[in-house]
């Protein structure tokens, strides 16, 4: 992927820009790339955005995974769209921020939570950082990849590509089924309605006691054609691995039977394939629709590891900047307690299966359009 020097650019030949902090004026993202005549309109973004939103329940029903924070997340489409379609010039994207509670990060500006990037981009900033719900390095970023992966939904619609995502594992408890169906009906979006009231249950235990979990979700590519990815440098399932590493909660990656496939026999992990009608035909796929970082015309089934939120409300050691950073870069430090204030997520999965399904259509739509590009080159 084209990635600029500064890491806020996602993509190539459909290429994405976010901007904005967690508690600033706005967040948004630039779309540059976007084939003239997409539709795209504000209600298919406004859709996908309130998948995302903080405070958003699937059912309706208080949820225990999710922050208190309310926000609309309203899209306004700035440029690049007219009359429901794409002109081919870059589109612009903009949600207003409206339920900021900065006070409650006050403590923040010195004092590093365990777990976030406030340590981090305290050093790498030399201590110009906006500290306010996380900045720039808040999941609340996560809205400009979901507006972006809307659109280019838009454009694997055109070639019968679908994208699902859904979590198969929260606060230590695993769906046993995979019924698409029950998806959006229920709180953890999981596909298995037992398995979910029962991962709910859990986190209403941990969010009692004021604690976090993590989970796994796990995303179904079908329809996507063979041939599809680069060799080498520029594989598909590795810019898949590049996309959902980019999500501040992930913290791991594997596709097809992943690490299970260590544990694997060559003869049990191979996916042997027969002739059926003239067609190529794979009778399992151990490898998760990807031999030699190309899709082979399977489904492409990955899943991501999503670490427990850090923002517990336990108290927790940590360290507090004492001085300003010196000539050659350094800063003097003490141990301190830190406890959290302000409204937060108890488990992401829920929120992060937009975010997954998003980054997997812009991963998509990016090689659709490269192969559209070489075949008019041709």
């Amino acid at each position: 992927m084209n990635m600029s020097n500064n890491g806020n650019t996602f993509g190539k030949n459909f290429s994405v820009t976010t901007f904005g902090e967690s508690h600033g004026v706005a967040l948004g993202c630039i779309i540059d790339g976007c084939p003239a005549g997409i539709p795209v309109t504000k209600e298919l973004i406004q859709k996908a955005l309130n998948r995302r939103r903080p405070g958003a329940s699937v059912t309706g029903e208080v949820s225990a995974s999710v922050t208190a924070r309310k926000e609309a997340d309203e899209v306004e489409i700035l440029s690049g769209v007219f009359e429901g379609k794409a002109t081919g010039t870059p589109i612009a994207l903009e949600v207003r921020n409206t339920s900021q509670h900065s006070g409650d990060y006050g403590n923040l500006d010195l004092t590093f939570r365990p777990a976030h990037a406030d340590y981090t981009y305290d050093i790498k900033y030399n201590g110009n950082r906006d500290y306010r719900g996380g900045g720039r390095s808040s999941g609340r970023e996560t809205l400009a990849r979901v507006a972006a992966g809307a659109v280019a939904q838009q454009i694997l619609d055109d070639c019968g590509i679908k994208v699902t995502a859904y979590t198969v594992r929260a606060a230590g408890i695993s769906a046993t089924k995979r019924e698409f169906s029950q998806i959006e009906q229920n709180n953890l979006r999981a596909p298995d309605n037992e398995a979910a009231e029962k991962m709910n249950k859990r986190i209403e235990e941990l969010r009692a006691a004021g604690d976090s979990a993590g989970g796994i979700i796990e995303c179904l590519i079908s329809g996507c054609p063979a041939g599809l990815g680069e060799p080498v440098f520029d594989k598909i399932d590795a810019q898949l691995a590049k996309a959902m590493l980019s999500i501040g909660a992930v913290k791991g990656f594997e596709i097809g039977d992943g690490f299970a496939a260590a544990d694997s026999l060559g003869s049990q992990n191979n996916d042997l394939m027969h002739a059926e009608d003239g067609r190529a035909v794979f009778d399992s796929n151990h490898s998760g629709g990807v031999l030699g970082g190309l899709s082979s015309g399977e489904d492409i089934v990955f899943r991501v590891a999503v670490k427990p939120v850090p923002s517990i409300f336990k108290p927790q050691q940590t360290v507090c900047r004492k001085t300003d950073f010196d000539a050659d870069g350094n800063a003097t430090y003490e141990t301190t307690e830190l406890q959290i204030k302000g409204r937060h997520d108890v488990c992401l999965c829920p929120r992060i299966v937009p975010v997954v399904e998003a980054m997997a259509s812009l991963v998509i739509a990016d090689f659709i359009l490269g192969l559209r590009e070489k075949n008019v080159r041709k």
